[in-house]
């Protein structure tokens, strides 16, 4: 799917579908973070049009109309800077995600444990992000939110934000397999050590972005080998931009067709950060 295919499956409300019908948060989402990539602005501005109209009284966006809960979609709407989605629009974005941990990681459930006698998780010290509110942190989710604030954060320091940001990427770190990489967030699921997936590596890789340890360089060993092999269009779109935010992009490979909306966008957003134009994930 090329940039015209993208363009040619914007709704008439402006927003995109994941493959067809209704407008969905997260394809519209990237595929707006994409037009700006690419300068359509046009097409960006309605679909900037039904973000806006889509965020909740809270700060933060529900997955389409239908739902009535702010999810982890809001970290892809205030990934879009300020002056393009809204100022005040991202400043509830960016309050909404700052607001929002694991529930692992709450009062709540640590005074639960405590009483219950069980040990105390590591990770609840260094709280990530869940797909929805009320339930456990993920990789995902925690890594689009570490993007969100840490880009905050470069436009205006804020001790608060930096101080989640890095506890955030302590999350990263205490969730990445043995091997090097990342898979959904669960390290020994069963007692059994879990193995890394390339389109999560590379997505955690982008939210490490800065960090140097020897887990980093043991991360970035096993991206260059999925980079090398992979045959999924959203794996290396990930994986490249994982790889870019610590300059560790091997020799330019053949590229893969998208062939989903989602996957257009971020092929898009990846070339234009390949090309220099790396604003999105600055």
């Amino acid at each position: 799917m090329s940039l015209e295919m993208l363009i040619a499956t914007q709704n008439r409300d402006g927003g995109w579908p994941y493959v067809r019908g209704v407008s969905w948060t997260e394809p519209t989402a990237f595929a707006v973070l994409a037009m700006l990539a690419t300068g359509q602005t046009e097409r960006a501005r309605r679909g900037l049009a039904w973000l806006n109209s889509m965020q909740r009284t809270d700060g933060g966006w529900a997955p389409q109309a239908q739902t009535d809960q702010s999810t982890w979609v809001t970290a892809l709407a205030a990934l879009i800077p300020p002056e393009h989605l809204g100022r005040q629009s991202h400043a509830q974005a960016i309050r909404w995600l700052a607001s929002v941990t694991g529930e692992e990681s709450t009062l709540l459930y640590r005074v639960r444990e405590w009483l219950l006698g069980e040990s105390r998780d590591p990770d609840q010290a260094f709280p990530g992000w869940p797909w929805v509110p009320g339930t456990a942190a993920w990789v995902a989710p925690t890594t689009f939110a570490i993007l969100a604030l840490d880009q905050e954060c470069r436009r205006s320091e804020n001790t608060a934000l930096r101080q989640r940001v890095e506890a955030g990427r302590h999350f990263l770190l205490l969730h990445m397999c043995r091997e090097g990489g990342w898979n959904h967030g669960s390290v020994r699921p069963l007692g059994f050590e879990s193995r890394p997936y390339p389109e999560t590596t590379g997505l955690a890789l982008a939210g490490l972005r800065g960090v140097a340890s020897p887990e980093i360089a043991r991360a970035l060993n096993r991206a260059k080998r999925f980079y090398a092999e992979c045959h999924s269009p959203d794996a290396f779109n990930w994986l490249r931009l994982g790889l870019l935010a610590h300059n560790a992009l091997p020799e330019a490979r053949p590229g893969l067709q998208p062939r989903t909306i989602l996957e257009t966008a971020v092929d898009q957003i990846a070339n234009a950060a390949v090309g220099g134009r790396n604003w999105i994930f600055a």
